[in-house]
């Protein structure tokens, strides 16, 4: 079953012109190993997807795509309506993304990083915006310290500052409460659901499924490269996600 057919069923349908991100029937193998099998999704405006599943079901493979850092070896992605696999570059102006590498330069400060990034995105305002940024995450107080000398989850909360810098259409997330400590965990939905999220998608992996009921709008369980149940995070209880979930194992 297809998570466009999925959520479909469960959540009020869009049009096409009304998705954020949409990929359709999207395969990636790496030599003779297929790593995603048809995958179809699509993220409206102001939702979160969250991407369950054990690891090796191609969770990064398919975050990466949409990010247009990996070629699909067929399908299609669409951000905004445009092909990003024809035309990627605009589309990496909509995005922003946290990987597992943070994408910061240890010898820089928090805020000179934050800076640079300004540059590139060509960011107004890029003081106010990182001072901003800076409160959201809780950086207030540690901006003028090298990035380097920061813990896993300080440097999780300032890639997430990064991420957000240029008010990006669409959000993609990696495990994004690898290294953060409890309490900045439980703020994650807060942090998604802050600066704009309204017009915002985002789409998360995530190996917690108490917290991917948690923060998500919708859940997806990925198995072998495809999706094998996407539903409403509403409609599901952590019992349905746990059995679900167990019988991919």
């Amino acid at each position: 079953m297809s998570s466009e057919a999925a959520l479909s069923a469960s959540v009020a349908p869009v049009s096409r012109a009304e998705s954020v991100v949409r990929a359709a029937d999207v395969w990636k193998a790496f030599n003779r190993r297929t790593v995603l099998a048809g995958v179809d999704l699509r993220v409206q405006p102001g939702r979160t997807l969250a991407i369950v599943g054990p690891n090796g079901a191609g969770k990064t493979t398919l975050l990466r795509i949409l990010a247009t850092l990996s070629r699909p070896s067929s399908g299609s992605v669409e951000i905004l309506g445009r092909d990003v696999l024809q035309d990627p570059i605009p589309a990496r102006r909509r995005i922003g993304v946290v990987l597992s590498n943070p994408l910061l330069y240890d010898d820089l400060t928090a805020a000179e990083n934050l800076r640079f990034y300004a540059r590139l995105y060509g960011v107004p305002g890029a003081t106010a915006r990182i001072a901003e940024l800076a409160r959201l995450v809780g950086l207030e107080g540690r901006m003028d310290e090298r990035s380097g000398t920061f813990s896993r989850g300080m440097q999780q909360r300032l890639s997430l500052a990064r991420a957000l810098l240029h008010r990006p259409a669409l959000l993609l997330l990696d495990e994004p409460d690898a290294g953060l400590d409890p309490r900045t965990t439980a703020d994650l939905r807060h942090l998604l659901r802050a600066d704009g999220a309204a017009h915002r998608a985002a789409v998360l992996t995530c190996h917690d499924l108490d917290l991917a009921l948690h923060i998500a709008d919708d859940v997806a369980v990925l198995v072998e490269g495809r999706f094998t149940l996407a539903a409403s995070a509403r409609s599901l209880s952590a019992a349905d996600l746990r059995a679900a979930f167990a019988a991919t194992r």
